[in-house]
């Protein structure tokens, strides 16, 4: 069966988990599957944005049982390479050089949480709950923690990795887990409204200030990365969109990317 649908609509790549049945839980074949749309859509010069959707009253509700069930008499490499293809799939998604936004529409627990702090931006139904419930079974959310942390932020990390306690959708926007919480009903013209921006911008433009998030985060302001900035900035005004760009804004005409 398959545990995802891609569809593609006006610069948009939508990728869906579509296993509503078992909550959209994770199984090595659906890691197996995120990771390859994530770098198919990636590769999509039609591909402006990507949503992570999914079908069903949860969102992702961490590990599949019977995947669960296999791992349980897995040696330390078994796992060790099962736990690294997870890791894969959340490196896959957090540097797809498109922005990526997490319509998160039910409940998140465990490893699904890698998923939306993996993605740029994420948006959530009033409805929905979230959990970091790794330590209630003995185990550590290690995997993901590297996207959440960054999320959320270490303090509130130190409470919800700890506690394994279930929080709301406006607990994970206080704390920068989601950027925006919307009703049921609101939750995908709040999509739009968030995809509106990334569509009308300079494409090569939205793709480098991706990776200078990536590669200036949490860095010492220092002068090695000073002059990374330096030569960024000199990069794209040199390139053919930042020349175009500018010109279109001094002419007080539309850029050619949305002409």
């Amino acid at each position: 069966m398959p545990t995802l649908h891609i569809a593609y609509d006006s610069g948009v790549a939508r990728i869906t988990l579509a296993r509503p049945e078992i909550r959209n839980a994770f199984s090595d074949v659906a890691i197996a599957d995120i990771t390859q749309a994530f770098l198919t859509v990636g590769e999509r010069a039609d591909v402006l944005a990507v949503v992570l959707a999914a079908e069903g009253p949860a969102f992702c509700a961490g590990a599949d049982l019977n995947w669960m069930r296999r791992m349980a008499d897995y040696t330390r490499d078994e796992n060790r390479d099962d736990a690294g293809k997870l890791a894969e799939m959340l490196r896959v998604i957090y540097e797809c050089p498109k922005p990526t936004l997490a319509r998160v529409q039910g409940d998140v627990y465990a490893g699904g949480m890698g998923l939306v702090a993996a993605c740029d931006m994420a948006v959530a139904a009033d409805s929905a709950g979230f959990c970091l419930s790794e330590v209630k079974i003995g185990l550590i959310p290690a995997t993901i923690s590297p996207y959440v942390i960054r999320s959320m932020g270490a303090r509130a990390a130190h409470r919800y990795f700890l506690t394994g306690e279930r929080f709301d959708a406006a607990e994970a926007h206080r704390i920068g887990l989601v950027h925006e919480v919307a009703s049921a009903e609101a939750l995908d013209e709040k999509v739009q409204a968030i995809l509106e921006p990334l569509l009308r911008s300079g494409p090569a433009a939205v793709r480098a200030c991706k990776q200078l998030v990536i590669d200036v985060a949490g860095r010492d302001i220092e002068p090695g990365l000073v002059a990374a900035t330096v030569e960024s900035i000199a990069t794209i005004r040199a390139s053919a969109e930042g020349k175009e760009g500018v010109q279109a804004f001094l002419s007080k005409r539309k850029p050619s990317w949305l002409a």
